[in-house]
């Protein structure tokens, strides 16, 4: 049976996936950058895990306005803007390099540094997750999902800039990656001013 996997839409509960994700894994302060990254850029997993230093850092280690990169799924380039996760970036470099681990991949696998850390492992953590804090639609595109909705919903429900963001190509696609449920619809629909 496939998992349901829809975005955080509470901030509370967002905070805790954080928390967990944070201290609850000896590489925490991986797991943790990983979903901010994914959510700050709206990348797929796999593009936020293939991502590699010279994408995101400057030679002397700070962190780039911007990431260009070529989206894998559709083949059309795709700036990343950086600046919602520049502070987040700026630690993990250090933890990084407090750890030792040097690697050409962003997130490298602890394990085997010339690699980056796979999908499966981070479903993985992202289940683990979930797990702990018995939440049980969370998996690897919860990032993505959720830094979507967040800016629907920030944005004044912009629905253009966030299929922009995603690549996509329809609002009904669009619509149904944020999780807009009935619920969803009528809260919206209930501060619309029909006149």
């Amino acid at each position: 049976m496939k998992q349901t996997v829809l975005p955080i839409k509470d901030s509370n509960v967002l905070q805790e996936v954080k928390d967990t994700l944070l201290l609850n894994f000896k590489y925490g302060r991986r797991n943790f950058t990983i979903f901010q990254v994914g959510k700050a850029t709206l990348l797929r997993v796999s593009e936020v895990l293939a991502l590699r230093m010279a994408d995101v850092y400057t030679a002397d280690g700070r962190v780039k306005d911007n990431a260009f990169i070529h989206d894998k799924k559709t083949g059309k380039p795709n700036t990343l803007y950086l600046k919602p996760v520049t502070q987040d970036l700026e630690v993990y470099y250090r933890w990084l390099q407090d750890q030792g681990l040097h690697s050409e991949w962003l997130f490298p696998s602890t394990t085997h540094p010339d690699r980056h850390i796979t999908e499966k492992q981070y479903y993985k953590i992202m289940h683990k997750t979930g797990e702990l804090l018995s939440i049980g639609y969370l998996g690897t595109h919860t990032m993505r999902k959720t830094g979507a909705y967040r800016v629907y919903e920030q944005s004044g429900h912009n629905i253009g800039l966030v299929m922009k963001l995603l690549n996509h190509s329809s609002e009904a696609m669009t619509l149904a990656y944020l999780g807009l449920d009935q619920e969803s619809r009528e809260r919206i629909l209930d501060n619309i001013d029909f006149g």
